[in-house]
């Protein structure tokens, strides 16, 4: 929904910002594709910083998003922004991992498709896991679902 609310901001200030004016520079989402488009290389990373602005404010992680390099398309330049859903199965291992290792004992983990379930009997437990996976510097984002 957070993603939804950039794309649309994203594309509300390329339409009205004066310097992307009458330069043909738009955004257009296709399922969890996003696709930029401009008649200058420059005008396309510009309106990839703009989308990446609004994800920040919106409190989204780029670590979300995998941009492509701008690619010549005719006369367009057009870069692709896939999004990123779920763990993959060796990022959740690694998290179950790191959970084994230096978590309370109690946990019990198991990885659900692009997901990893952790299950303790005790909320204190599982709040302190969830301490030690967002302190923990990641290349992937992490995010918290379901907390009972």
């Amino acid at each position: 929904m957070e993603v939804d609310n950039a794309f649309n901001q994203t594309d509300r200030e390329i339409n009205t910002r004066f310097d992307f004016k009458n330069t043909g520079t738009k955004i257009e989402k296709s399922g969890e594709k996003f696709v930029i488009e401009a008649d200058t290389e420059e005008r396309a990373k510009a309106a990839l910083e703009v989308f990446k602005e609004k994800l920040i404010k919106r409190e989204v992680s780029l670590k979300h998003i995998d941009p492509s390099k701008p690619e010549l398309s005719g006369k367009i330049y057009r870069i692709n922004v896939l999004m990123k859903e779920g763990l993959s199965t060796e990022n959740a291992k690694k998290v179950a991992k790191l959970l084994r290792d230096s978590g309370p004992k109690s946990l019990k983990t198991q990885i659900q498709g692009e997901a990893l379930r952790v299950t303790s009997k005790s909320r204190d437990d599982l709040q302190e896991a969830m301490a030690l996976v967002k302190k923990e510097n990641w290349e992937f984002a992490v995010q918290f679902n379901n907390f009972r």
